[in-house]
Order: C-alpha cells, then structure tokens, then sequence
C-alpha cells in the first residue's frame, strides 16, 4: 500500500492558484452634502455641549506635592544605596569591581531623582500661580 504524503502550506501561496479580481467601478457621479462636512457656524454634532471642566488647581498642586516628595525619598534611597555599596567595595575587594559599579548606578539614580523632585517643585509652583491668576490674584513686579 502505498503512503501518501500530506503537505500542509498554511502560509504559502501557490502561483496556479486564481486572484479573485476586483470588478466594482465607483460612480463618477457621487454627490456629497456640503453641509454635513464643511460649515461656517457649529452643529450639534460630535463633542457638541461639552464644555472644558474648571481645572481643580488645589488638587493638581497637591499632586505634584506628592510627587516631588516621592523623587525626595528616592533621591534618599538611591544615596543610601550608593554609600552601603562603597561600603562594601571596602569590605569585600574580591567582588569589589561589581559594587563599584553599583555605586556609581545608585548615584546616578540619586541624581535622576534629584532632577525629579526638582522638576515636581517648579510644577507646583506653576499650578499655583496658575491659580493665582485665575481667580484675580496678580503679582505687581516692580523691579
């Protein structure tokens, strides 16, 4: 008895095999409505009645206060981690290249989050003069 071979070509195409062609022909007549698209006044259409929500500055100035003190503890962490790891380059001088270089990544976090904290400060010294000015309050700078 003879076997036969079952080839399964899942992803092949097979060039015998017939292209289905594309007969539609569109209409060179077709006529679209001017005022559907393209007006000078605004419809009740899409996004119609939505007004921009009073931003909420106590909150956001919060946040940000929140932040910038979560880029302070970091900032602490990643120093704390950088002397423990001299530390113990110091004590261990077999495994002293790895903690080396542990300590210059715990100081260069240090640093990324120091830049994080302070970003975060000037936001939410931003958001609070932001609020200033929207509810009257203006700074007469005299110099």
């Amino acid at each position: 008895m003879a076997e036969k071979k079952h080839h399964h070509h899942h992803f092949h195409h097979h060039k015998d095999e017939e292209k289905p062609v594309d007969t539609s022909v569109y209409s060179e007549t077709t006529v679209y409505s001017e005022s559907a698209y393209s007006s000078d006044t605004p419809s009740d259409g899409y996004g119609a009645g939505l007004a921009e929500p009073e931003k909420d500055y106590k909150k956001e100035e919060k946040h940000h206060k929140h932040l910038e003190h979560f880029g302070e503890l970091g900032a602490a962490a990643a120093t704390a981690f950088a002397i423990h790891e001299k530390h113990k380059a110091k004590k261990d001088p077999e495994h002293g290249h790895r903690h080396k270089i542990e300590e210059e990544i715990g100081a260069a976090v240090a640093v990324g989050a120091g830049g994080f904290a302070f970003h975060e400060h000037h936001e939410k010294k931003k958001t609070k003069k932001e609020e200033e000015e929207a509810h009257g309050k203006k700074h007469d700078h005299l110099f």
